[in-house]
Parts: structure tokens; C-alpha cells; sequence
């Protein structure tokens, strides 16, 4: 039993590990969606033929051995307490064999493809899942993770964005109220076996949790409070325009070009919290890969290295670090969007290197520490009440004896939908 006990340890410690990371350095442009949708969460429905596009880039090149597995989780992210047998269906490993080498293109990469679940390995059970993609067939050789949410539709939502009644609030902030039918449930106490995580533009670090429900009639769950599920309302995101290196678009303040690179500058950002609102669609913080030259952007759109500058209120640095928000830096994961005050410009600097497309981002300040830091844009974007958000409410329910927490219900909605126009 001893050897047994040595090859699982390092294989629980890596199961332990953060979600949505990029292990790698040569990792870029990773992007996991619904298919055919570059904006679409990573959602699918248990036993459906729902699927998903899994999109990477290599920039060492060359052909190498990625392969991917599955990961349960429980509402929280924390490890299930699960076999992969009792969730997994088929393999519990799969070669990701479906790549091509960059053409075209200055920079020099190789781009990965996979269509999820495939008919060899895929989920069998609902809840949150980890999708970890690694090298050469070792799992502790990870080179980045992703969530996916498998939903088992047992119970349904109803769900609608009002303002708040709090007159500090009533401006700035979006209310989420809600109702769940649990009907189909074996419920012998909701409060412990409902959770209900409420996320704002994809994000789970500003994520709202432990809400309590403020009826309970017949299975069926009333959440209206004015304190639990209100979010700062934000502003629409900025955007930066990429899907031409050669046509600048009116962000960009201007480009140099050499023999095998692209360096694109950015107009200086400034302070937006104290601007007059103004709406216009965006992609609420994300960004999908596309060029106007005609070509494929998986394996022929170009990189460059893309400079931001943010200007602060009076040049004066924050007390708190400032970073460059979005889906583009991984909502603030990846170490390039943390940005570094210049003293003799008084701007705050950062680069990213990015693939030819469309961008949303922010700019946000890091609040708290650890597992419960999270990124508020308070004071660089402002907030108001009229800002279109997406805001998504999932439910989770665990059985009595039950070992991981199941996606029973999963609900999506649009702060306009129903707003007077």
C-alpha cells in the first residue's frame, strides 16, 4: 500500500490548487467558450449536447503534449471528495491532438483547439469543474486551468435587477432579487443544503455568497434583501480596438514596427469616476480574437506588445495597487496587470502581449488580502445605477449524506431586460 500512498500525494496537492491560472510563461490567449460564441461562459448542460471550444497558443513553438482532465468541485472550489470514476465519464485523461503551426504571422507560436466534452471523456455528474490541461501526460506538470459549470436543471430561477431603496445606493448600485423552485428537491433543510453564488461579468472575486433567503413557502426560495446580493453598478468598460496592427484605431496613439515584432501605445487613461455616464455596448470586461486583414485568427493573427498608461486624479499614486483589469489579464491574475507608478511622468505603466482582436478592460484597485482580496473600480471608472451588467446565479444542492455539491439550476440575466427604455 506504501507506494500507492507516495504516487497520490502530489496529485492531491495539485488539486488543490487555484482556479483559472496560467502555470506557464509560454501559455498565451487562452480561451474557453461556448461554441461559436467568443463571449459565451463555459456552461453546459448535463446529458445535453451542449459543447464548448477550448482555444491556446504556444509561443515556444514547435509540437508538444498537452492533454486535459477533469476536475470536480464543490460551490466553494474546493476539491470534492469524489473518484474521478464516480464523475468522469470515459478516459479520465485525453491528448489534445488538434493544432496548428502560426502563418503569416511575425510572431512565431503554435495554436491548440479542443472541442469539449468529446465522445472519450467528459463529465457525468453536475457541478463546478476544474478543465486542467498539462504536459506530457503528467498531471503535475500543469500548464493552466479553467472553470466549467456542468448544470443538472432540478430547480429554476427567476430572477430581476432593480435599484436599490437605500437613498446611498439608489445611484450607484444594482440589486439582484430572485426566486428558487426547489419542488423537485428533497429538501430537509434549505439552509444548509441550498447555496447560491450570484456573479457580476463572469467575475468570482467580487462574487456574492452565504445568502440566506428571505422567504421560505412550499420549496420555493424568496431572496430579497437590500445588503446580501447589491453590487456597485460600475461604468461600461473601455475598449481598445486591435484587429489591425497596420490600421490604428482611435485608442491607439501610435505604433512602431520592426522585423519581427509590433509595439502598439495606448492612449494615456485617465480618471473616469467623476465623468458624465454614457452608454454604449460593450463586452462587459472581455475580448474575442478577430482580424480585418482577412484571415484566420486562431493561427494567423499576430502579437504584439501593447502599452497602457493611467493617469490618477492630481498624479498623485494610490494608497492601494492599481491594475489593469479585464478578461485580458485574467481579471488580475496574470503578474503583468499589476502596474508600476513612473514617478517623472506621474502615470501608472504596464505591457501586455497581446493577439490581434477586441478588447474590454478596466482599470481597478485591490481591496483586502488572500482568498478574500478582490478588485474594485470605485475610484478609476465610477459607478451608476444605468450601466448594463450580466449577472449570473447559480445554485447548488447537496443531499443529505451527500459527498459534493451538485449545479442544480443556473440562471443568466441582463440589467436592461426590462427597463424602460
Amino acid at each position: 500500500m506504501l507506494p500507492a500512498l507516495i504516487f497520490l500525494l502530489p496529485v492531491t496537492m495539485v488539486l488543490a490548487q487555484e482556479a483559472d491560472v496560467i502555470y506557464l510563461n509560454n501559455i498565451q490567449n487562452v480561451k474557453l467558450h461556448t461554441v461559436g460564441n467568443p463571449l459565451g461562459y463555459p456552461v453546459i448542460r448535463l446529458g445535453s449536447s451542449d459543447q464548448l471550444e477550448l482555444h491556446f497558443d504556444d509561443r515556444e513553438a514547435g509540437t508538444k503534449a498537452y492533454s486535459y482532465t477533469w476536475q470536480l468541485c464543490n460551490a466553494d472550489w474546493s476539491v470534492a471528495n469524489l473518484s474521478p470514476m464516480d464523475y468522469i465519464r470515459g478516459f479520465t485523461q485525453q491528448r489534445i491532438i488538434t493544432y496548428r503551426s502560426s502563418s503569416v504571422a511575425l510572431t512565431r507560436y503554435t495554436h491548440y483547439t479542443q472541442i469539449l466534452p468529446d465522445r472519450s471523456s467528459g463529465p457525468s455528474r453536475s457541478g463546478n469543474y476544474l478543465l486542467k490541461v498539462f504536459l506530457n501526460g503528467d498531471p503535475n506538470q500543469l500548464a493552466f486551468t479553467r472553470r466549467v459549470l456542468v448544470v443538472d436543471e432540478k430547480a429554476s430561477i427567476g430572477v430581476q435587477v432593480q435599484q436599490p431603496y437605500n437613498n446611498q445606493l439608489f445611484q450607484t448600485h444594482q440589486k439582484i432579487v430572485f426566486t428558487v423552485n426547489a419542488q423537485k428537491l428533497n429538501l430537509v433543510n434549505a439552509m444548509q443544503q441550498i447555496s447560491v453564488f450570484i456573479l457580476q461579468n463572469n467575475r468570482w472575486d467580487n462574487k456574492k455568497t452565504a445568502l440566506r433567503p428571505t422567504f421560505i413557502r412550499q420549496q420555493i426560495l424568496e431572496y430579497n434583501t437590500e445588503q446580501d446580493a447589491v453590487f456597485p453598478a460600475g461604468k461600461e468598460w473601455r475598449w481598445l480596438d486591435l484587429r489591425s496592427f497596420r490600421l490604428q484605431s482611435d485608442r491607439v496613439d501610435s505604433a512602431s514596427y520592426g522585423k519581427d515584432h509590433t509595439d502598439v501605445y495606448v492612449k494615456t487613461d485617465a480618471d473616469r469616476a467623476s465623468q458624465r455616464f454614457v452608454f454604449f455596448r460593450d463586452a462587459n470586461g472581455m475580448y474575442y480574437n478577430e482580424t480585418l486583414d482577412g484571415m484566420n485568427p486562431y493561427w494567423q493573427g499576430d502579437y504584439a506588445t501593447v502599452y497602457f498608461r493611467y493617469r490618477p486624479p492630481g498624479g498623485m499614486p494610490f494608497r492601494k495597487d492599481l491594475y489593469l483589469f479585464g478578461e485580458l489579464t485574467n481579471y488580475g491574475k496574470d503578474p503583468q496587470a499589476k502596474m508600476i507608478f513612473n514617478k517623472e511622468l506621474n502615470v501608472y505603466e504596464t505591457s501586455l502581449w497581446l493577439k490581434q482582436g477586441y478588447y474590454d478592460y478596466g482599470y481597478a484597485l485591490l481591496e483586502g488580502e488572500g482568498n478574500k482580496a478582490w478588485f474594485s473600480m470605485d475610484l478609476t471608472e465610477g459607478n451608476y445605477w444605468e450601466t448594463e451588467n450580466s449577472y449570473t446565479v447559480l445554485v447548488y444542492y447537496r443531499s443529505i449524506g451527500g459527498r459534493a455539491d451538485e449545479l442544480v439550476a443556473y440562471s443568466r440575466i441582463n440589467s436592461l431586460a426590462g427597463r424602460p427604455r
